[in-house]
């Protein structure tokens, strides 16, 4: 099973520059987008269509923010849009699509680098996050949670750690709460099972030649339950072609 996410930086900007050309070659499962900025409404005419795929989207309220999406091929029993806090369902931050006993989220975490108040909104998202994740790992239910966490875990997930270390995304507050995800919380960083290696990004900054000199942040996940925990076979970064500031994270499972 392959399962395809990506920060697109505007559904209708990817589009423009091929994504969904090369989505629709890559066999994927699932596809989840993060970053919509779009209302269902308003991508007629848009090149955002995978033939034979199922298409869902949690929009913000505000147009041109945020919003999250997910293409499944099989049909969705059910689909859950939120997870319980206005103040984050309103922004398009979490899709669930439940196939069966699997369900696969579309994940979009706020990001503090804009200042204080949108920090001060990303430890609010962590604090309400927790106790949805503790309640999902107690149903009889298999998660892939993938999506950008705007978090990089440890030292080797992004470039510059030393000169990062009191920015938003890597703040020892953020990193001690991605230890509890995949520690006490019983989460698995599914790449990291098969990829451990160094210099191994999804984002880079649009600043000077961040992208050509990979120096990048690991901050896109695949994120898994413990009943997943080794399943994951092969993890791929796409970085041939640039659809977004963010790179395509390609992962499949023996499910």
């Amino acid at each position: 099973m392959r399962v395809i996410t990506v920060n697109v930086c505007g559904i209708r900007s990817a589009a423009a520059k091929g994504l969904f050309r090369w989505l629709r070659r890559q066999r994927a499962d699932f596809v989840c987008l993060q970053e919509t900025k779009a209302q269902e409404e308003q991508l007629a005419g848009h090149d955002v269509e995978l033939p034979g795929y199922h298409s869902h989207f949690s929009d913000a309220e505000r147009k041109g923010y945020s919003g999250v999406a997910v293409y499944s091929r099989e049909k969705p029993n059910r689909v859950v849009r939120g997870f319980g806090m206005p103040e984050f369902d309103g922004e398009g931050r979490y899709l669930e699509a439940q196939v069966g006993a699997l369900s696969v989220v579309s994940l979009y975490l706020p990001s503090g680098s804009a200042g204080a108040e949108r920090q001060a909104s990303k430890f609010r998202f962590l604090e309400a996050f927790r106790p949805h994740l503790a309640q999902l790992a107690r149903r009889r239910r298999h998660y892939i949670l993938a999506g950008d966490w705007n978090i990089a875990h440890r030292q080797i997930d992004l470039k510059n750690w030393r000169s990062n270390q009191k920015n938003s995304g890597f703040l020892p507050e953020e990193r001690a709460w991605m230890d509890e995800l995949f520690g006490p919380a019983g989460y698995v960083d599914a790449f990291r099972e098969v990829r451990p290696g160094p210099d191994l990004y999804t984002w880079w900054s649009n600043r000077g030649r961040a992208r050509a000199n990979n120096v990048g942040w690991r901050i896109d996940y695949q994120v898994v339950s413990r009943g997943l925990a080794g399943k994951a076979r092969a993890a791929t970064i796409y970085k041939e072609k640039r659809f977004s500031d963010h790179a395509p994270l390609i992962m499949d499972y023996d499910l």
